[in-house]
């Protein structure tokens, strides 16, 4: 008997997913511990990002995704067996098929190693591979199959990546790998240089959610601790919302430039559309305050945080498990069947 149909929204930052008739039954981080020695996975999720920063030398906590890519086949394959036995095991989902979501400029040796990985972990009947854009812009409840202009720009945690959708296809997109991450390396940098102080990444990215801002309409401060680099001992220091702004100016920067490529590539009747109906933000970046502003006031256009920004993908997985047998011709150009 064929199982049900899965949606995977394969993050760089967290793995969603939804399972035809029931929803989104799996939100956890995109972290794996194994012991270095013998490569054994030992936790795998909430439970492996815990760890992260915290073990002892022979395990580690490893992100096997990165820049919306697999960079350890291995483990990423290890951990969606983990995921898709934790919702269920494979007697429920007996030969599934399997929709799973990429950044859109990924080479196809990529996208065959994300199919592998999903075949081989949950016994998939069939693997489709759908950019993340398309399917964000589902999820955010934009209706892309009629022939007008949406726009959407993805914050994850590897990726941003912008594109203009109409007739149920991407007329034209940017990927960029300038996303999530990069905002908490540039706060881990930034300390470093300006405080001596040493601060792993589950800190920053504490920083980044309490009072990270992009357009200075905050003025938070936060204690963190961390190692002095001068004497090697820990330190507490305050950091402000305005130093994090000025942390984040750079990588932020890079997202505006590369939205406003895609809209310069934009034919003009599109582009009217997207004035019309704005801009949608989706992705855990959506939620880095200020960001809407910003863009709006470079873009000179209205721009939306989608609902639940970081549900979107999952919830466009969700959505498109409905046209799996249907997909309109126009779009199966973009549908990659394993």
């Amino acid at each position: 008997m064929f199982g049900k149909d899965i949606g995977i929204d394969l993050g760089t930052a967290n793995v969603l997913v939804f399972v035809k008739g029931k929803g989104i039954v799996l939100d956890e981080p995109s972290v794996v511990a194994i012991d270095s020695k013998t490569r054994k996975v030992l936790a795998v999720g909430n439970e492996a990002y815990r760890m992260v920063g915290r073990t002892p030398g022979n395990i580690v906590a490893i992100r096997p995704l990165r820049e919306g890519v697999i960079a350890d086949f291995e483990i990423t394959e290890a951990m969606l067996k983990h995921f898709l036995n934790k919702i269920g095991g494979k007697s429920m989902f007996a030969r599934p098929r399997i929709l799973i979501c990429c950044p859109t400029n990924i080479t196809s040796v990529e996208q065959k190693a994300i199919r592998e990985a999903a075949e081989r972990s949950g016994g998939a009947r069939e693997v489709f591979i759908e950019e993340e854009p398309k399917v964000a812009a589902v999820g955010a409840g934009m209706d892309i199959f009629q022939p007008s202009g949406n726009m959407v720009v993805d914050i994850g945690g590897g990726t941003t990546d912008v594109a203009v959708l109409s007739m149920g296809d991407i007329v034209t997109s940017s990927s960029i790998k300038i996303a999530g991450d990069t905002f908490d390396v540039a706060i881990m940098r930034y300390i470093k240089n300006k405080y001596k102080l040493l601060i792993g990444e589950r800190t920053a990215e504490d920083i980044k959610v309490q009072i990270g801002t992009v357009s200075g309409g905050r003025q938070d401060e936060m204690d963190i601790r961390g190692r002095d680099m001068v004497s090697g001992l820990p330190q507490t220091i305050t950091i402000r919302s305005t130093e994090v702004q000025e942390a984040l100016a750079e990588s932020v920067s890079a997202i505006v430039q590369a939205s406003k490529s895609v809209l310069e590539r934009t034919p003009p009747e599109l582009s009217a559309d997207i004035i019309d109906k704005g801009v949608f933000l989706t992705g855990g970046g959506a939620l880095l305050h200020g960001i809407d502003e910003i863009l709006a006031e470079e873009l000179k256009v209205p721009v939306l945080v989608a609902d639940e920004p970081m549900m979107c993908v999952a919830k466009g997985t969700g959505m498109m498990l409905d046209y799996l047998d249907k997909m309109p011709a126009h779009s199966n150009k973009r549908l990659f069947r394993g």
